[in-house]
């Protein structure tokens, strides 16, 4: 595609962690593009996409038409085919799958965590209700604003269960995004990037959940501060990497996977694994609701017919490696918990 005369439009704004995720992956690949905010005038003549979800990217269809297009993992992996360079995908496919696991927990679990502290905590709750309903349009009135904040905050809200926060899993959501501050910092330290010297999707995955609890609410950034100050950098670096120059012998080798990356694959054994298992069983059996033991706690909340999905791709992805890769996973994998996405099945 002939990036000098292609101009993508990302509808998005600036508290929607996935419009964040996929503008800077725009930004790192240099792929031209404008930010246009949701709500906005200019936002009014663009298409829509069917599900009202942020951010969209519009793109062209095979009949020359704009559309508009949802769902911000299945994108990266679009723009890949389309623009050439500045991959953010690993060229080893076993060390492909590593990222595409990592970015999937910053997706689907780490979400759990900038939902709950925006939307548990009346600090939290009163900031995003006077910001929110004025990113999109600065100029309307006070009023106004009030209104709609407190529409949207109550709606968000009443979805907290759907997102699993609520009073039984609020301690074992707030631990794990604990520890997800301390063995991301630690990894970072000698790593810039978590798939090595230059970005995977993984890492945008958790830039952009980050982008809120380590930069935005109130009560997830000071525990962000006070535990990993490295990590919060790290956020506001990773928001424009346009002027890196990466090198192909930058990533991590799926032969010297550091002990810090394993680590973070442990924690998502220990928290995300259990969940997508017990989520896609209460799926399979038409339950109303998710019941299991994660992280030594009781766990129950809505089940999620998405990250259902998103565990059937991981398991045709993992399936999907010739036997020389997959040993390769297996081998950097072991001892992790997350073996048992495909043991289990």
């Amino acid at each position: 595609m002939d990036t000098a005369s292609t101009l993508l439009r990302i509808v998005g704004v600036p508290g929607s962690p996935y419009s964040r995720k996929l503008r800077a992956v725009l930004r790192y690949r240099r792929i031209p593009h404008a930010w246009v905010l949701h709500g906005s005038p200019e936002s009014r003549d663009l298409p829509r996409a069917r599900v009202s979800l942020l951010p969209q990217l519009i793109l062209s269809a095979p009949n020359g038409e704009a559309e508009a297009h949802i769902d911000s993992t299945p994108l990266i992996r679009q723009l890949e085919q389309l623009y050439a360079g500045r991959s953010v995908v690993p060229p080893d496919p076993a060390m492909a799958f590593i990222d595409e696991l990592v970015e999937d927990y910053g997706d689907e679990w780490l979400t759990k965590a900038m939902f709950h502290y925006r939307w548990a905590y009346q600090p939290d709750i009163d900031q995003a209700a006077a910001i929110l309903p004025r990113w999109s349009r600065t100029d309307i009135d006070d009023q106004q604003a009030k209104d709609l904040g407190k529409i949207f905050a109550e709606r968000q809200i009443g979805r907290l269960g759907v997102v699993g926060s609520n009073p039984t899993t609020a301690k074992t959501i707030e631990a794990s995004y604990r520890r997800l501050l301390a063995l991301l910092d630690a990894h970072l330290a000698g790593s810039r990037f978590v798939m090595g010297g230059r970005p995977g999707a993984c890492d945008f995955g958790l830039y952009g959940q980050l982008t809120q609890l380590a930069g935005f609410d109130p009560t997830a950034r000071d525990v962000a501060l006070a535990l990993a100050p490295r990590v919060v950098a790290w956020v506001d670096v990773m928001d424009d990497l346009s002027g890196l120059e990466p090198s192909d012998t930058e990533w991590l080798s799926a032969t010297a996977v550091p002990a810090t990356l394993r680590t973070l694959l442990t924690e998502i054994g220990r928290v995300y694994v259990p969940f997508l298992l017990a989520n896609d069983a209460a799926l399979a059996q038409a339950a109303e609701r998710v019941e299991c033991e994660i992280d030594g706690a009781a766990w129950v909340q809505k089940p999620f017919p998405y990250q259902g999905k998103c565990l059937a791709w991981l398991r045709a992805d993992y399936a999907g490696l010739d036997r020389s890769e997959r040993i390769k996973v297996d081998s950097i994998l072991r001892g992790t918990g997350c073996d048992a996405l495909w043991s289990a099945s």
